[in-house]
């Protein structure tokens, strides 16, 4: 697979200088230069919201630093984890006084090495909590949720987190809105192709080319089934049932993700999204603020995911509230 890159052993260091270059609004920190904020000091008084996982997922993570958002992100190299001195760092540069909400998906590394900056920072009197994302349906089943991955409907809490820090809410109260974005978000997602690590030999794993594998992960972890490729509308009713399956009781409304791992084009995510918001409003939800696009990826994988966050009235509310960060912008 080709790329545009220099060396590969400098992806992660040019790719993050360049993004800084182009939204002087975030900044680079810590001894290694692994951690992302905002370029203006944390509020004093304000809850810090802090993420972090490995490059390759752009704008996940570090894309999300921002007003309403993120205060700082740990960024690890191509699909590996941060380390604990980047941990350590984004914990110390989100720290306004008031606590801070270690926020990232569920991945034993992240795990263990934001555990440990955790326990750092507590002997710095630093309270901090942590809430896992644990979204992705396919990885295991309602019985064990603790152990399913975190993939792209992590951004919900992101947002619904961010939007109650940002209005001053409670340490307490923003750990709380994350836990309960977190578990009223669900997501699937369909792979066509692979990706390849800079200066890998060969790609992450092989599919053939008239081939299609629902719920395999955004590192490619194996998925539920590979099969024949087949038409769009088939594939979306397979994934909106399997959503729906776990569709809390009450739930009438849903905030939608038709999310583009790398390389699958807008115009085939409109094609989705437009059987999707079908099956929706014929099982009786409304679909509000549909988000179509490259929100998190996987370097140049080809495929989709769909992901569902059903809404209750603060959640909504907080998902509307103003946000600004390199990639996602709501007035």
């Amino acid at each position: 697979m080709k790329k545009l890159i220099n060396d590969p052993a400098n992806y992660v260091e040019e790719m993050l200088d360049g993004l800084c270059l182009a939204h002087p609004g975030l900044k680079r920190v810590g001894v290694d230069r692994r951690a992302i904020t905002t370029a203006n000091p944390i509020r004093a008084g304000k809850v810090g919201i802090v993420s972090g996982g490995g490059s390759g997922h752009l704008p996940l993570f570090t894309g999300y630093v921002g007003k309403g958002l993120l205060d700082a992100c740990a960024i690890g190299n191509v699909f590996e984890g941060p380390t604990i001195n980047s941990c350590q760092d984004a914990i110390e540069a989100a720290n306004g006084g008031a606590g801070v909400l270690c926020l990232f998906g569920n991945y034993g590394g992240d795990r263990m090495n934001f555990e440990m900056a955790s326990e750092f920072a507590a002997m710095n009197d630093v309270d901090t909590r942590t809430v896992l994302g644990t979204d992705d349906i396919a990885s295991a089943s309602p019985a064990e949720a603790d152990k399913r991955r975190g993939v792209a409907g992590l951004i919900f809490a992101y947002k619904a987190a961010g939007a109650l820090a940002e209005g001053g809410g409670s340490l307490d109260a923003v750990e709380a809105i994350a836990r309960k974005t977190v578990e009223r978000t669900r997501t699937v997602g369909v792979a066509l192709s692979s990706c390849q690590i800079p200066g890998a030999t060969a790609p992450n794993f092989t599919i053939a080319d008239n081939e299609i594998e629902m719920g395999m992960g955004i590192h490619g972890e194996p998925g539920i089934w590979r099969r024949p490729i087949r038409p769009a509308d088939e594939l979306v009713d397979e994934m909106i049932a399997m959503l729906l399956a776990e569709r809390p009781e009450g739930a009438t409304r849903v905030a939608i993700l038709v999310n583009s791992l790398g390389a699958t084009p807008l115009e085939e995510l409109f094609i989705l999204y437009r059987r999707a918001h079908q099956q929706l409003e014929r099982s009786d939800l409304r679909v509000v603020r549909p988000l179509i696009g490259p929100y998190v990826t996987s370097m140049e994988m080809g495929g989709a995911s769909i992901s569902l966050c059903f809404l209750d009235e603060e959640i909504e509310e907080l998902l509307a509230a103003p946000a600004d960060c390199p990639f996602w912008r709501i007035d």
